[in-house]
């Protein structure tokens, strides 16, 4: 798939000026109520989805069909990433009011690193096809683990990156309003919120991995596999303060997203096979299933009265 230098530039501008917009709007750090992320929620799928009906319309719906693929698993295994940042606003008790900068700033840094891990990836996979059974392999051992060892993250502050920037950074163990860095007693120090910041980019960057993994999975296109990282990840902020209260509900998640990522290891297995690539069809319907089956064997267990829910 060609894509025009015009086209890059111009779902470039419009990201930027979707979170510019975002980050304008939350200026005043104000706590996010449910209602208030739910419509940001509805904002962002629609913003993905309206994306999808313009590659319909420009590329076909080939096209179309592989980006809403990788948008859709993109999607399911965000909601991984709102576990742990739960788990790390938790630990570091962060005010609610400052969540969302952290995660603004953090999904900026995702996108910037995402972009770089798309193009290596797909370089790597169209120079070198055993490339495609490291990454497959990858990904089915990532499934393996994400279904029999979910749960077993360490402590944040227990993050070597995070102990990394402690060592070198003079830091003050304590907030200061929504600033990263702050003067205390004459010099320059990072605050707490920066080491949360530091939290969120290091845990991120492991998500990233899996996640781009999985898209180059249904297509090497660079521009299809950051779009629909780069809508994804615009509603992950939103998706967090919606889902943040549900979580402890989603106890059978993991062993879906646990299937989708060794899925999508087997179909990039299977693409440098006589078998080939899957169609893209086939794709959607095993991830639209999968997501299905499992959020929805996951409310039924949790529903009042027939299981005690684990702890939040």
């Amino acid at each position: 798939m060609f894509v025009p230098l015009w086209a890059w530039a111009l779902v470039m501008g419009a990201v930027a000026v979707m979170l510019a917009v975002d980050l304008f709007l939350h200026r005043d750090n104000h706590v996010i109520g449910f209602r208030e992320a739910a419509t940001w929620s509805a904002v962002w799928i629609g913003a993905g989805l309206l994306f999808g009906v313009l590659l319909w319309g420009w590329q076909g719906g080939d096209v179309a069909g592989t980006y809403y693929a990788g948008y859709l698993i993109e999607k399911a295994l965000s909601i991984d990433n709102v576990f742990v940042f739960a788990l790390i606003f938790s630990a570091f008790a962060v005010p609610p009011a400052l969540q969302h900068k952290v995660l603004f700033w953090g999904v900026v840094g995702a996108l910037v690193m995402r972009l770089v891990f798309i193009f290596v990836g797909a370089e790597l996979l169209e120079t070198f096809f055993w490339t495609a059974y490291v990454f497959g392999a990858f990904l089915i051992w990532t499934g393996y683990r994400m279904a029999f060892r979910h749960g077993d993250q360490s402590p944040p502050e227990n993050n070597l990156v995070v102990r990394l920037v402690r060592r070198v950074v003079p830091t003050d163990p304590a907030y200061h309003g929504d600033r990263f860095f702050a003067r205390v007693d004459g010099r320059r120090v990072a605050t707490l919120l920066f080491v949360v910041l530091i939290a969120v980019e290091a845990t991120d960057l492991i998500f990233a991995i899996d996640s781009v993994a999985a898209v180059l999975a249904i297509t090497t296109s660079t521009f299809l596999v950051w779009t629909a990282n780069a809508f994804a990840l615009l509603g992950l902020r939103s998706l967090y303060f919606c889902l943040a209260g549900l979580l402890r509900r989603f106890v059978h998640l993991h062993y879906g997203l646990a299937v989708l990522l060794a899925f999508a290891g087997v179909k990039l297995i299977l693409s440098e096979t006589p078998i080939g690539k899957l169609p893209i069809p086939v794709t959607l319907g095993v991830i639209v299933a999968t997501i299905a089956v499992s959020i929805g064997s996951s409310l039924r267990s949790t529903a009042s009265g027939s299981t005690t829910l684990p702890p939040s």
